[in-house]
């Protein structure tokens, strides 16, 4: 797949956010790399301050930010049709990691 067409499917799972909580997202970059330095497998990644640990020392900081590995969710997919499913719960995981929402509830809620 090319990195344009993941970068269309990275935009798309973004316009599938509902508009009230997309409403709510709050100084928040998405960017794509090939995959994380540290950890290869890591499919994505959000670093920042969530909403609900935000205080008036967060005013003036610098976004933060949500990185979709490609390579990484590549390498986990069969098909492009994979690639669309698992691009899409990997941006709502990273998403709702904003919200405040940690791992643990995400994957009570089927979002792991």
């Amino acid at each position: 797949m090319s990195p344009h067409r993941f970068d269309e499917l990275v935009s798309d799972a973004l316009d599938q956010i509902p508009q009230e909580l997309a409403a709510a997202i709050d100084n928040v970059v998405v960017l794509v790399e090939d995959r994380n330095p540290d950890e290869p497998d890591l499919l994505g990644l959000y670093q920042g301050i969530a909403l609900t640990e935000r205080d008036s020392s967060y005013a003036g900081s610098l976004p933060d930010t949500i990185t979709i590995y490609r390579d990484a969710l590549l390498d986990v997919c069969d098909s492009e049709d994979d690639v669309v499913d698992e691009v899409a719960i990997t941006v709502i995981h990273e998403i709702a990691h904003h919200f405040g929402i940690d791992d643990d509830r995400l994957h009570e809620l089927g979002w792991g």
